[in-house]
């Protein structure tokens, strides 16, 4: 039985590494995909011994750290520069910085993923259209206070970035909202945490 837990513990390492390589190096950011071509490279596509989202993302910036550090580096500067100017763009709908470029764990044609609260969604879409900015629409499934429901999106393009929105409403401002995927609490935070962030006299301001 031992040695049958330590093969698992070792499928998982594994398929976390080839995970994280994926991830890094062909720009995916869906961690389910990531890990199940992960587990047809490893030649375990039935495995149930899958790691979870946080043993690849820890996979994923060991891997960074290792072979793209210099690169990693001026993709995330530039990437959260995009999104402080977003954040401003978006101000009147409470935006918050989600997602891999908050995470510093943003690969190769990563998205900056934000989530807006309001008391109507077509508000952001009148704003869109507004301004001129193409999107598209699109419906994510989070848990928010503990309920899980479908959230309205919009993806479009910002200055050669990506950008995910996912609009909540204003209530929702006060409760965890969590990913369907792995339950995991998703990090948010405010123009002002990333502001310091930036700052040239700041290295790691806390959320």
């Amino acid at each position: 039985m031992g040695r049958e837990s330590g093969n698992g513990r070792q499928m998982r390492m594994r398929i976390a590494q080839l995970a994280a390589r994926i991830m890094a190096e062909d720009g995916i950011e869906d961690f389910g995909l990531a890990k199940r071509k992960a587990a047809r490279q490893a030649g375990a596509p039935d495995t149930r011994n899958l790691p979870d989202n946080a043993e690849v993302e820890q996979a994923l910036m060991e891997y960074q750290q290792l072979y793209q550090a210099a690169e990693q580096a001026d993709r995330l500067r530039s990437l959260r520069e995009r999104a402080r100017d977003l954040l401003l763009l978006f101000a009147r709908f409470d935006p918050h910085l989600v997602g891999s470029v908050l995470s510093g764990t943003a690969g190769r044609y990563a998205d900056v993923d934000l989530h807006l609260f309001t008391d109507s969604p077509k508000d952001v879409e009148l704003f869109l259209l507004n301004r001129s900015m193409p999107f598209k629409l699109r419906e994510n499934r989070f848990s928010v206070g503990g309920e899980v429901r479908l959230v309205p999106g919009y993806d479009l393009d910002y200055e050669g970035a990506g950008v995910r929105l996912s609009v909540f409403g204003v209530n929702d401002n006060r409760s965890p909202i969590r990913s369907s995927s792995d339950g995991r609490t998703i990090e948010r935070v405010r123009l002002e945490w990333l502001e310091r962030l930036l700052s040239p006299d700041t290295t790691s301001p806390s959320a």
